[in-house]
Order: structure tokens, then sequence, then C-alpha cells
């Protein structure tokens, strides 16, 4: 019978981790690697676990395969604080423990709780993710967001939601976006991405279309309707955030062309 370890990586989460954990408090093996929260994080954990390490922040990559390192069992299964298995995930993943995995790694369906409400279509279910894997096939990879796990080997699908709770209200959403969107901005400077009318126009529009009516938010009531205009402004966000990064280095440049090739150190 396979044995199974779970991991979540936390920073003030006491909002949240508790039910996370009641999720899974049947597992082998829990693991919770805290950022230095300042709230009860820590405290909670400890209530389930005594595998609660206190980490520097190094990243959501660094600090999910630092969690899968700590583990003590082959199998893994790794779930942030603001998620959550449905009693049909949780009794799903329990039966392949009992009769045995037949893949290397399994996606499982992610459901979205948003304001009041579980998403149905936006573009937000079923939102697949591997959260189950052999630690010795896969690894987490990815940039400053968006991380996901990368797997060697057979992958297949589980059938059970796993619960995600991603927004407390409006404000931390905007918030979220805020962020997120200044690392994709910084993300295709990077590239040599420039800004243009069109992407800071019909971008956000199309956003909007393709989250509304193609993806069918429509479906999903008003928050259907807010997903996709905030989805649509977090692009138009992007966008913009680039052209100023542009704009800032074009007054560098003019700068600096002003000074001349001959100016001394420190004239800047």
């Amino acid at each position: 019978m396979p044995q199974l370890s779970v991991t979540i990586i936390t920073y003030n989460e006491e909002a949240n981790l508790q039910e996370a954990l009641e999720s899974v408090k049947w597992a082998d093996d829990i693991v919770v690697v805290d950022a230095h929260s300042t709230d009860r994080t820590v405290e909670i954990a400890r209530a389930y676990t005594d595998q609660v390490l206190i980490r520097a922040w190094p990243g959501f990559v660094a600090q999910k395969n630092f969690a899968v390192e700590q583990t003590h069992h082959e199998w893994v299964l790794s779930l942030d604080a603001d998620e959550r298995l449905s009693p049909a995930l949780q009794e799903e993943i329990q039966g392949l423990c009992r009769l045995g995995m037949t893949a290397d790694a399994y996606y499982v369906p992610r459901r979205a709780y948003f304001l009041g409400r579980w998403i149905a279509h936006s573009g937000w279910y079923p939102d697949y993710k591997i959260r189950l894997f052999r630690k010795t096939h896969g690894r987490w990879q990815g940039g400053a967001v968006h991380e996901s796990v990368q797997v060697t080997g057979v992958v297949q699908y589980l059938r059970g939601d796993l619960l995600h709770y991603p927004y407390r209200d409006l404000a931390h959403n905007l918030q979220t976006i805020d962020r997120y969107s200044t690392f994709g901005a910084e993300k295709l400077y990077a590239a040599g991405r420039r800004a243009h009318w069109y992407d800071v126009m019909l971008r956000p529009a199309g956003t909007f279309l393709k989250k509304y009516m193609l993806r069918q938010g429509f479906r999903d009531g008003y928050q259907g309707l807010l997903i996709a205009g905030l989805t649509a402004y977090g692009n138009f966000a992007k966008y913009a955030k680039l052209w100023e990064l542009h704009q800032a280095q074009r007054r560098v440049t003019v700068k600096q062309h002003a000074a001349g090739p001959h100016a001394p150190a420190g004239h800047q």
C-alpha cells in the first residue's frame, strides 16, 4: 500500500490553513513549510503535524520543491493553504492508496469559489492541476507566478474536485491582479516585447469576450460577468505597465544622451 505525504507552504494563512489540514489529516505524513508568518499559522500547523519548518521565502518554486524534499514517502500530494480536498477527492485518493497507484502522477480538477458561488464555467473549471505525484518523477517548475509540476511518466486524471478559495473579496482580487500584471509586464519587457495600441485597447476587449461568451461566463451569473471584466482589466494593466517600463527606459536613455559621452561619473 503506497503511503502518502502532503506538503503545504504558508505565509500568514491562519484564515485558511485549518480547513486545508482537516481535509488531509488522514495522510501518513504532513510537511508545512512556513515563510516566517506573523499570525497564528505556525500554531495551527503544529496542531496537525510536528513537521513544521520555518524558512525564508525564496519564491514559490523553490519553496515547494524544498517541501517535497522533506517528505518521507514516495507519493506526494501538494496542497496550497487556500485549497482543500472535497470529500469525493479524499475518498478517491484514499482508494488509490489502498489499491495501488497505476500512474506516476494525477491531474485533479480544481473548482474555485468566487464571491459566494462555485464557478463552473468562465474558463475556471475544470482547472486541471497535477498535485498528486511520485516525487522521483515530478518537480515544481515555473517563474514568479503560475508554477506547475512537471512530470516524467504516465499521468492520469482524477474525478473528485480540489476546492479552491482564491480571493477573500474584490479588494483581494484586485491586489492579486496588480501583483500578477506587474510580473507579466516585467516578463514581457525582459523578452523584448513592446506594448502597442492594440495591446491596450483590443486585447482586453478580446479577453472579456472570450471569458464571457466563448468560455460561457454568462452561465456563472453576476460572478461570471465580474470574472470576465476583472480578467480583461488584468490584461489591460499588464500591457499598460509594459508601456510604462519602456517609457522609463526611454527617459533614462534620453538623459544619458543629453549628458554626453564624457560626463563625469555620478553626473547622472
